[in-house]
């Protein structure tokens, strides 16, 4: 059995949005989110896109500040001098969001849940960059993937996205969440080289690790994590009902018993190790979304954490090939 976090409030269901809510949802994102994105990356939106939308163009020998990324090892070691691909990229950016939104992404310890975390998410990135003129398209995941939104861009399209995400079918308790479905399925619909935001809590069936690899040899993959506090450490609060949002099993728990907060503490470092562990083997970049944290300040610092890398890896030629160069 999956295990995931204690939910007050066993059976409830999101309400179906009013007529018009879509739009008044896009307008207060707007309005509080995506013009402090806009102010506060200035145009460094595309970092978030590193890599994507790229065909290779020509063979040239290593220059200073090429990216080392770029070397082609095979052409280098027949010439004996660092060699580097050089490619063309689109002028328009590819953009596909493949959103988890099985039962246990219904959970939230405080007032918001950790879907209302990935739609915002999801909306705010998709605005963002269609108002730079890039495409996004999205594939969405309940019981299994049952929404494929085709590429497109605008206003209008962004709606669109938020209408599919928020008028969901009705959730089912059909087992546990098999996240290289939604991954396979994503290999099988995106054949254009793009950028991939995997939007989850990965409380999942293993097997996603190597599904998640592939996807990352011939796209750029960034996982999208969501999550809440409680997830990790439980607060005493006496006796308690912890529910598996996907199977439906309830257990009575007394969180006021120091030994129990413990172990389950433990249990929760060991999973978020494995989890990290797994993440980094697929070779991915990982954004960490938390229900109590500000959504621009994330965003703002996975930017400035990927900014920082790319200039180590520039800098990072080993000393016989800059000699070489």
């Amino acid at each position: 059995m999956t295990s995931s976090p204690p939910d007050s409030s066993p059976g409830k269901r999101q309400a179906a949005p009013r007529p018009g809510e879509a739009e008044q949802t896009l307008r207060r994102l707007e309005w509080t989110t995506i013009r402090r994105l806009d102010g506060l990356l200035q145009g460094d939106y595309r970092t978030l896109m590193r890599g994507h939308g790229m065909d290779l163009a020509d063979l040239r020998e290593y220059q200073h500040h090429d990216d080392v990324r770029h070397i082609d090892w095979n052409v280098t070691a027949r010439h004996g001098t660092p060699h580097v691909r050089v490619f063309t990229e689109d002028r328009e950016m590819a953009a596909w969001f493949l959103v988890d939104l099985s039962p246990s992404i219904d959970f939230g310890s405080r007032e918001r849940r950790k879907r209302d975390l990935a739609t915002d998410f999801t909306t705010v990135l998709a605005r963002l960059l269609t108002r730079h003129g890039n495409r996004v398209g999205a594939l969405l995941y309940g019981a299994g993937v049952d929404t494929v939104i085709p590429t497109g861009n605008g206003r209008r399209h962004v709606l669109h996205l938020l209408h599919s995400l928020a008028h969901r079918p009705p959730p089912a308790n059909t087992g546990t969440t098999r996240l290289r479905d939604l991954l396979d399925a994503a290999a099988g619909v995106i054949k254009r080289r793009s950028t991939l935001f995997v939007v989850s809590d990965f409380i999942s069936e293993p097997g996603w690790e190597q599904a998640l690899a592939r996807l990352a040899q011939r796209h750029e993959v960034v996982a999208v994590r969501v999550l809440d506090p409680m997830e990790q450490t439980l607060p005493d609060l006496g006796l308690l009902t912890l529910r598996d949002a996907e199977s439906g099993e309830q257990l009575l728990v007394d969180t006021h018993d120091a030994g129990f907060r413990e172990r389950f503490a433990r249990l929760a470092a060991q999973g978020e190790t494995q989890l990290r562990e797994g993440l980094a083997r697929a070779g991915v970049d990982t954004l960490e979304l938390v229900t109590d944290d500000d959504l621009v300040d994330a965003l703002v610092r996975f930017v400035e954490l990927r900014k920082r890398r790319s200039r180590l890896s520039s800098g990072s030629l080993p000393t016989h090939l800059k000699r070489a160069a």
